[in-house]
């Protein structure tokens, strides 16, 4: 894993995605990967996860993982109906170096969506 030199900008492409948390109580989902060698550093803007189910609530973790090292973003957090968490801002901005990865799990299948921003700068 290295840490690219963002000194000496070349392209800063920005990249949102917006996914269903579909994996219940099972291995994590993948949000935003950032291969080993890619010569590439991302810069998460914002990580928003809603609950669009009327009545209940959800429960989610995000993680952000380094090589075979996990450390919570968002530890089992509940997400209550019809509202939305804010786990990442501008402000609040993550940089994911190389061979580093956001993951994310939930106890409910498909009541939870997740927005997530990023700049991947090379």
């Amino acid at each position: 894993m290295t840490n690219p030199n963002i000194v000496n900008v070349t392209e800063i492409y920005g990249n949102t995605l917006v996914a269903l948390v579909t994996s219940a109580n099972a291995a994590s989902q993948n949000l935003v990967v950032n291969a080993q060698s890619s010569g590439k550093i991302y810069k998460i803007n914002a990580l928003y996860v809603s609950n669009y189910h009327g009545t209940n609530a959800a429960d989610i973790t995000i993680n952000h993982r380094t090589g075979a090292n996990e450390f919570s973003i968002v530890s089992t957090v509940s997400v209550a109906a019809d509202s939305t968490l804010v786990s990442v801002t501008k402000d609040t901005s993550i940089y994911l170096m190389e061979n580093c990865q956001i993951n994310m799990t939930t106890n409910a299948n498909s009541v939870l969506s997740v927005l997530c921003s990023w700049d991947e700068i090379k």
